[in-house]
């Protein structure tokens, strides 16, 4: 019987050698090569050069006027000219380096040509000569990506085979009903039109279903997968709902609702009888530390202990001391772990954690250490939970006897990082700012406009304000870095001295000295600080009214917003100067989104769609994964409706008996994963 997951050696033509080449590609299977999709089409059909846009690729048809030339120059470079005669217009072709062509142009002859218009000109660039039968017939060719070892005539031809021997037997995986309701192709008729496209309307169609397709099979793995973990047992928390509302009550604020929805959603977590893995997305100064305390006391009034995990010592002291405060008067006991305890006062600590005398422990990855044990571990948050690596978080995960666990984030993330990456994990995100802190205004201004900014800058110092000033890494010269940050240090001590008081953050410093800058800030030692290395996220100087960045350009969108929201933490109005020259279009749509909004959703999508995915973290750390067909960011909308998709097929009960959905089960199955979720 043939299969999809035959192996790709079982195609006519492929030998071991060709199979040897193909895996490079990542083409073990049939099913892989066929899902093999071209990059782009290049379009034979006739076009009219008038209708043409100067660099396009098209086709044009004509009769040769001139002999063929053959022109040398530079090493084994040579040049193909001769005149075509199109509608009662005489245009240039020329081919580069294929000199072998001669032979096929004769004087006279109707001639075809694939190649890029030069509108200014009229004259074109050659790639290929296209039979006349072929430029009259609406032909498409696919282009596909390929590597050294593979030439794209190889994949054409072994594709064609595969097809011709297996379209028999491809399954459609989609079920019907959404089939349907999409108006989408089999996926026999996808496959062939993806790689032998009919017609324009028909390409798209196809490439339509395929994205569908894709973003609706990645998403129905990562749905199983969170309703396996689902199943696993974890801590029934019953907290005592009227000591968690006198404490909310005794706040010297009102929740915004949007605190009260997550909150809500957060306590709901904790009486199901299965692990929490919930993501608490707001962004910077939308009040994520309270709704924190209060999961941490529900956790606490239940009788359990809570763990809260950050990414750096001054973040540490800052929660413990805010949250010490907050708990003063109730049953909560404050432990902070960290790297620079001396021996006694850890093993101390250690000792009062394993006894349960210490509910509440805020630290650095010190908590993840063999020596700590818990005593009764119910609840763990970390915070900016992309600064520790999976496997830190796994090591926490497994302290106690499966805690729920929640992970917050300053950093907006945009809807498709949020579904890809984070698929998994049950998502709550609080959309609105507390009452009374007055939005960030945002200025962007060229960089001989300097001396305003510095003019403002010394205004609001007068007013008693404290002020950053960031100037960007330069990732070649950590050296240059410290060079140019001391340079700029120099010439704002001379501007703003003795009148106020500057201070210097680079990353040369020793932690110590960085700690210490930043002690000296806090306590308006210092009022205005010139920093390289981003000011850590988290750090409270309410005080600190204005964000100034020298080169705004050089940072990401995301990173100017973490900048921007180290101010505005007061009542007072906040401002963020952005001094840069874009050199291109993109850099100045960049900066107009920082004037235009502060949503940092909105900054974050925005900054996917200029950038791509993979320039956001980094491919290897944005953790989007790749798709063959599928853009995240051009196809949100289709990815949003296969979530929903995927999910509501899980919920049905018996959703894997229906045959209508055999091959999807047989899909799953061989994805290893569970099938069945009733």
């Amino acid at each position: 019987m043939l299969s999809l997951q035959d192996s790709v050696s079982a195609v006519p033509g492929v030998g071991p050698k060709t199979a040897e080449n193909l895996a490079t590609l990542n083409i073990l299977s049939v099913e892989n090569l066929l899902t093999y999709y071209p990059l782009r089409y290049d379009n034979f059909e006739v076009q009219s050069v008038q209708n043409a846009k100067d660099q396009e690729k098209i086709t044009i048809k004509g009769t040769v006027m001139s002999e063929p030339v053959i022109a040398r120059f530079g090493y084994k470079k040579n040049r193909l000219s001769f005149r075509l005669m199109v509608n009662r217009e005489v245009i240039l072709v020329t081919f580069f380096n294929q000199p072998y062509l001669k032979s096929k142009i004769e004087l006279g002859r109707d001639l075809a040509v694939f190649g890029k218009w030069d509108g200014q000109h009229l004259r074109m660039t050659g790639s290929k000569l296209i039979t006349v039968d072929t430029a009259e017939s609406h032909s498409y060719s696919a282009v596909y990506p390929t590597n050294k070892n593979v030439k794209k005539a190889t994949i054409k031809k072994i594709i064609t085979a595969a097809f011709k021997q297996y379209e028999n037997v491809i399954p459609t995986l989609i079920p019907e009903s959404l089939r349907q309701q999409y108006h989408l192709m089999s996926r026999k008729e996808m496959i062939r039109e993806m790689h032998f496209p009919t017609s324009d309307e028909q390409s798209k169609l196809a490439k339509r279903s395929a994205t569908y397709e894709e973003f609706f099979l990645f998403q129905l793995r990562l749905q199983a997968t969170k309703r396996a973990n689902q199943k696993r047992n974890g801590l029934v928390i019953k907290y005592h709902n009227d000591e968690i509302k006198s404490f909310i009550g005794q706040l010297p604020y009102e929740l915004t609702k949007a605190q009260k929805r997550v909150v809500n959603e957060i306590c709901r977590d904790l009486l199901e009888p299965v692990q929490m893995n919930r993501l608490l997305q707001g962004d910077v100064g939308s009040g994520k530390t309270i709704v924190a305390a209060i999961a941490i006391y529900a956790a606490i009034t239940a009788g359990y202990q809570a763990a809260l995990m950050v990414p750096t010592e001054i973040l540490a002291e800052q929660h413990a001391q805010n949250l010490a405060h907050l708990f003063e008067g109730l049953p909560v006991n404050v432990g902070l772990l960290t790297g620079s305890l001396t021996a006694k006062q850890h093993r101390i600590l250690e000792d009062q954690i394993r006894t349960g005398a210490i509910n509440l422990i805020i630290g650095t990855h010190a908590l993840i250490q063999d020596s700590v044990e818990y005593a009764n571990l119910g609840l763990i948050i970390t915070d900016e939970q992309h600064r520790f690596g999976v496997n830190q978080r796994q090591k926490l995960r497994e302290k106690g006897d499966r805690p729920d666990v929640l992970a917050m984030t300053a950093t907006p993330i945009p809807r498709t990082l949020a579904i890809t990456a984070y698929g998994e994990m049950d998502v709550s995100i609080i959309d609105e700012l507390p009452a009374g802190r007055l939005p960030i205004q945002t200025r962007w201004l060229r960089s001989n406009q300097n001396g305003v900014a510095l003019e403002f800058v010394a205004q609001e110092l007068k007013k008693g304000a404290q002020v950053y000033i960031v100037t960007p890494l330069i990732e070649e010269s950590e050296a240059l870095d410290v060079q140019n940050a001391t340079a700029l240090y120099e010439q704002l001590a001379a501007y703003f001295e003795p009148q106020f008081k500057v201070g210097l953050l680079h990353g040369r410093l020793s932690n110590d000295d960085k700690d210490a800058v930043m002690e000296q800030f806090k306590a308006n030692e210092l009022q205005v600080l010139v920093s390289t290395t981003v000011i850590e996220v988290g750090v409270d100087v309410a005080n600190a009214t204005v964000m100034m960045i020298y080169d705004a350009d050089r940072f990401g969108l995301a990173q100017l917003h973490q900048l921007r929201g180290r101010v505005g933490r007061g009542k007072q109005q906040s401002y963020c100067i952005l001094l840069a020259d874009p050199k291109n279009e993109v850099g100045v749509a960049r900066m107009q989104t920082m004037v235009d909004t502060t949503d940092g959703f909105v900054v974050a999508q925005k900054d996917m769609e200029l950038r791509g995915s993979g320039d956001i973290l980094g491919q290897k750390q944005s953790g989007v994964p790749e798709f063959k067909i599928g853009d995240p960011v051009g196809d949100l909308k289709i990815l949003e409706i296969a979530q929903h998709d995927a999910a509501e097929l899980l919920k049905m009960p018996h959703w894997d008996d229906v045959t209508d959905n055999i091959p999807l089960v047989a899909y799953l199955k061989r994805h290893q994963l569970q099938t069945h979720f009733d």
